[in-house]
């Protein structure tokens, strides 16, 4: 139901859609490892790095789509960092002197209002229009009740065809009571 899943679709009906599709859920790692996780670092860069190095998400998403769900979370730093990438196609490793070349189509979604989060200092408005170049929503399911009921289907037939049951469709009263459901949180 999410935007995840549209990034996908967007990425698999794109010319790209040969290449890799990388997600990323910024929120979800520790803002002093975010930079390494998404450009890479070199051996010896930082207490704990591994003698070899290692490549970053942008680098296993080239030639295809790199999604960042929750971009909003960026640190100023590293939005600052992003915004260079998006503009030069370049990148470059934690530790590294020289900069990496990048084809790598770029997808973000987040949950925050930006354009609020830019008039509180929290977002920076370049980085907000390099990425808003085409926008689009995704409501959350309560405000999409005519989808419960394909929603459930669907589910209901994978899980029987992955479980291997006959498994018959929803009841009437079972989908009322599904659309009626509140539907709180993402």
């Amino acid at each position: 139901v999410g935007k995840e899943l549209v990034a996908r679709e967007i990425h698999a009906r794109s010319a790209r859609a040969d290449g890799p599709f990388v997600a990323l859920n910024c929120a979800a790692i520790a803002p002093e490892l975010l930079e390494a996780e998404l450009f890479g670092y070199e051996g010896g860069a930082f207490t704990g790095a591994v003698a070899r190095g290692r490549d970053g998400l942008y680098a296993a998403a080239e030639g295809g789509t790199l999604f960042l769900d929750e971009v909003g979370e960026l640190a100023p730093a590293l939005q600052a960092k992003f915004l260079r990438v998006l503009q030069e196609k370049t990148y470059r490793r934690v530790g590294a002197t020289a900069d990496t070349v990048a084809d790598v189509r770029i997808l973000a979604a987040t949950n925050r209002d930006l354009e609020a989060e830019i008039a509180a200092g929290h977002f920076r408005e370049d980085l907000y229009y390099r990425l808003n170049v085409l926008s689009i929503s995704v409501p959350p399911l309560r405000e999409r009740r005519d989808d419960v009921a394909l929603l459930a289907e669907h589910m209901r037939a994978r899980f029987a065809a992955e479980l291997g049951l006959d498994s018959p469709g929803f009841e009437a009263e079972a989908l009322e009571q599904l659309r009626a459901h509140a539907w709180p949180g993402n």
